[in-house]
C-alpha cells in the first residue's frame, strides 16, 4: 500500500471535503496564504509546548511532543523563507474563526485524563485539515517549488494527526476516544460550512 492510499485509510476520515475552488482563489492570495500559514505552524507549536507544561508528569506526552514542537517551529522557519524569497510581506495574525470555534467545542471538566484527550483531538483534528489543504496544494497550484513544500509537510502532518490520536487512546479508552473522534468530526464538518470558502486561509 503506497503511502497515499495509506494516508486516507488512516487520515482523509474529514466529513466535509475542501471546496476544490480553494486552491485556485488560494493561489492568487498567495501572500495571505503564507502568511496565515506561518502563524498556523507558530500555534502548532505553542500548542504543544502547553500540553508538554500542564502534563509534565506524564512522560509518554513530553517525550513525543517535544520533537514535533521542535518540528512545528521548522516549518514555521520554512513557511517564513517562502515568504521572504518571494518579497512578500509577513502580515499581522487575523482572527481565526475555525480555531475558535473548535476550540469553544472543547469539552469543559472531567478528569484530568478525559482533559488530556479533549486537547489531543483538537490538535488531531487541525492537523487533519491542514494535511488535507497542504494534499490539495501539492496537487494543484503552479508554483512547481510550492508544489514540492506542500507535499513534504502534507506528509509531516499526517504524521502529527496519527500521533495525537495514538496518544489519546493511549490514556482514554479506544471506544470513547473513537466515539467522541466523530463527535469531533462532525462539528468541524458545521463549521467548515458555515464558515464557507476563504482562501486568505489555509483553514
Amino acid at each position: 500500500m503506497g503511502w497515499e492510499e495509506n494516508t486516507k485509510e488512516k487520515m482523509l476520515h474529514l466529513k466535509l471535503p475542501t471546496d476544490p475552488r480553494w486552491v485556485g482563489i488560494a493561489e492568487m492570495q498567495i501572500e495571505d496564504i503564507l502568511t496565515d500559514h506561518a502563524y498556523c505552524e507558530q500555534k502548532a507549536a505553542s500548542s504543544c509546548i502547553s500540553l508538554i507544561l500542564r502534563f509534565n508528569d506524564l512522560d509518554q506526552i513530553v517525550d513525543t511532543l517535544t520533537p514535533i514542537v521542535a518540528e512545528e517551529w521548522g516549518h514555521f522557519e520554512r513557511v517564513m523563507e517562502q515568504i521572504r524569497k518571494r518579497g512578500l510581506k509577513f502580515g499581522f495574525p487575523r482572527k481565526d474563526e475555525y480555531v475558535v470555534a473548535l476550540t469553544n467545542f472543547v469539552k469543559k471538566g472531567g478528569n484530568r485524563m478525559q482533559q488530556l484527550t479533549e486537547q489531543l483531538l483538537l490538535n488531531a483534528l487541525i492537523e487533519a485539515r491542514s494535511c488535507e489543504r497542504f494534499k490539495l496544494l501539492s496537487k494543484n497550484i503552479q508554483d512547481e517549488e510550492l508544489k514540492k513544500f506542500y507535499y513534504e509537510l502534507m506528509v509531516s502532518e499526517a504524521g502529527h494527526y496519527v500521533t495525537f490520536i495514538e496518544l489519546a487512546r493511549s490514556y482514554q479508552e479506544v471506544e470513547k476516544v473513537n466515539a467522541r473522534w466523530q463527535e469531533w468530526l462532525t462539528f468541524e464538518a458545521s463549521v467548515l460550512e458555515e464558515i464557507g470558502l476563504r482562501a486568505d486561509r489555509m483553514h
